[in-house]
């Protein structure tokens, strides 16, 4: 019985025996079931058990936090979001995106332990192999072993494994003035002339290729350059021409409405939960507008919607938060 066992047994509170019996029945106890993806299609959802998923959170505090990641590398990290992965991109010039096929699943067992033996973060085989138990699904039917889409270790494992890919495409794009960040599997390049981006996804089909783990392809079909003439969006957020980081002007309109409909009680529970999150989303990426409601329906109506208690499940009421103020 490995170091690692004993350490998440003291950070769970379970005896090492169950923790172990739990780290190598991991990979079947999964729950599988698909969500709708915004742009269309099924996203599929891998849920771990739920005493699965508490000693994967204590390995992600002993162990996966820690591991390096690289600065180009945005998702996933404390104090970081969407709005650190645009905002390099900031200004007038050209961008192109790029898009990883199945990355998560693509990334596997055998990735994880050669990545453990090279640098060393354990040393201990019995740790390697444990780790890799709890880590990684075996999907039904098949023998495999991969992250799966739900587990909370699959964002730290990917970004720890993607370093070496993060670093070599980082030193490669900067000899021809390009800028480069990565949001999990959307990669974002930007450069002052479209001349500049040219040779990028040859760059990057060429890193993939020799590289040792994981081994990704590209979803071609996602593969999009864009200029200011069409409006440049980086992981769902414009970038305005005059060098600042937007929600946009559609999720504007929409929070507009939705904070006027607030304001005169024709919003239920449900819906000024969502309204919340939405006024949070915008508040972390441009504070700005958010000043900007203020100022048309009071200081108040804002407040109020933004200590909205989150509403358990039931018969919804339409709420008040303040008296409208019009448009």
């Amino acid at each position: 019985m490995g170091m690692v066992i004993h350490t998440l047994a003291v950070e769970t509170g379970l005896a090492p025996s169950v923790v172990e019996r739990i780290m190598y029945t991991a990979p079947a106890r999964y729950k599988n079931y698909t969500i709708d993806k915004r742009g269309g299609g099924k996203r599929p959802i891998s849920q771990p058990a739920r005493e699965v998923k508490v000693i994967q959170r204590a390995l992600n505090e002993i162990l996966l936090k820690s591991l390096p990641v690289h600065d180009a590398s945005t998702a996933y990290r404390d104090g970081m979001s969407i709005r650190n992965n645009a905002l390099p991109h900031v200004g007038i010039g050209p961008i192109l995106k790029l898009d990883f096929a199945n990355f998560f699943p693509s990334i596997k067992l055998g990735d994880w332990r050669e990545y453990c033996r090279e640098t060393r973060c354990l040393e201990d085989e019995t740790d390697i192999i444990a780790t890799g138990q709890l880590i990684f699904q075996r999907p039904k039917g098949t023998n495999k072993m991969e992250l799966a889409i739900g587990s909370p270790c699959s964002p730290f494992v990917s970004n720890a494994l993607m370093f070496t890919f993060d670093t070599l495409i980082t030193e490669a794009v900067a000899k021809d003035k390009v800028i480069y960040t990565r949001y999990a599997d959307d990669l974002t390049f930007s450069a002052p002339r479209l001349g500049h981006l040219r040779d990028v996804e040859k760059v990057v089909i060429s890193v993939l290729r020799n590289l040792a783990y994981p081994r990704l392809t590209l979803n071609k079909e996602k593969t999009t350059y864009v200029t200011s003439k069409y409006g440049r969006k980086v992981t769902g957020l414009t970038l305005t021409n005059d060098g600042a980081v937007s929600i946009g002007h559609e999720r504007k309109r929409e929070l507009h409405t939705a904070v006027y409909r607030a304001s005169t009680g024709r919003l239920d529970p449900e819906e000024l939960g969502r309204l919340k999150g939405m006024l949070g989303f915008a508040n972390s990426v441009e504070p700005q507008f958010i000043e900007k409601l203020r100022q048309r329906f009071g200081h108040e109506a804002i407040a109020v919607i933004q200590s909205y208690p989150i509403p358990k499940k039931g018969k919804p009421k339409v709420v008040a938060v303040a008296p409208s103020t019009g448009f």
